[in-house]
């Protein structure tokens, strides 16, 4: 009998948000570490990594027993402005301890080859969880994402052929309605294997789109479709603002 997947646990803050998320992410952290001797985490980009800035010069982080990986990537190259990796370098990786092996780009090589930049990104990924977790998907310690206003999350957009993949770990796309169009992704099977999920979304402009997630799941904007499966568990990091429309229930935060 498969358990149903756990009910989403929303953190409303009036203040404070980021180091509510940097105690969140040191005890995810935690807890991997004494578990497995690693931590594996996977970041989006947009305004999550600016959330990230608790975890500067934060005594309880192990920088060297952290393996990144990006949930979704504009096709550019690493050091471009669209480049979610360039967006986490110079709001957060730049300013800690990290070993630059520890994170996980896509290649540049296939830059003109997005099948190719898709398996080999995949293949990155083989590496670090196939071996070690031997599971038909990855398990990831925590996966931190962000939401658009119309609902997305990664590379995966309202309407998109995309939502339904179920086998492939990382896909590609070339046709994003946001640009720039190219872009590599999670998919949802990735996604919803993980340990924990948390979504960070501030300000009034993420109000509607907030309620529509969390108090009508049923519409299926792409946000509102990860779910972890049982045992995983997902977590919303909101502010006061983008909760204001909010039905569904708020936890207190307690690290």
């Amino acid at each position: 009998m498969h358990q149903p997947p756990n009910p989403p646990t929303v953190y409303s803050l009036s203040t404070g948000l980021s180091s509510a998320l940097a105690s969140f992410i040191v005890k995810a952290q935690k807890e991997s570490i004494e578990k497995k001797g690693r931590f594996t985490i996977a970041l989006s980009g947009g305004s999550l990594p600016k959330q990230l800035k608790g975890l500067i010069n934060n005594p309880g982080v192990k920088w060297d027993k952290w393996q990144v990986f990006y949930a979704d990537e504009r096709v550019v190259p690493l050091d471009h402005p669209d480049s979610n990796h360039h967006l986490c370098m110079t709001e957060l990786f730049q300013h800690v301890p990290i070993p630059t092996t520890n994170i996980h780009t896509l290649d540049p090589e296939f830059l003109d080859d997005l099948e190719e930049l898709s398996d080999a990104y995949e293949k990155e990924l083989i590496r670090e969880f196939a071996q070690k977790d031997s599971a038909r998907f990855p398990v990831f310690d925590l996966i931190l994402l962000g939401i658009g206003s119309d609902g997305h999350t990664c590379s995966l957009f309202p309407g998109h052929e995309l939502l339904i993949e179920e086998d492939r770990w990382v896909a590609y796309l070339d046709d994003s309605p946001k640009p720039p169009p190219k872009r590599i992704t999670f998919t949802y099977p990735v996604l919803n294997h993980a340990a924990r999920v948390a979504f960070v979304a501030t300000g009034e402009g993420k109000a509607d789109v907030l309620s529509e997630i969390l108090d009508h799941p049923e519409v299926g904007l792409p946000a509102s479709r990860v779910r972890p499966v049982y045992p995983g568990q997902l977590y919303w990091f909101v502010d006061d603002s983008a909760s204001a429309k909010l039905q569904y229930p708020k936890s207190s935060f307690n690290v």
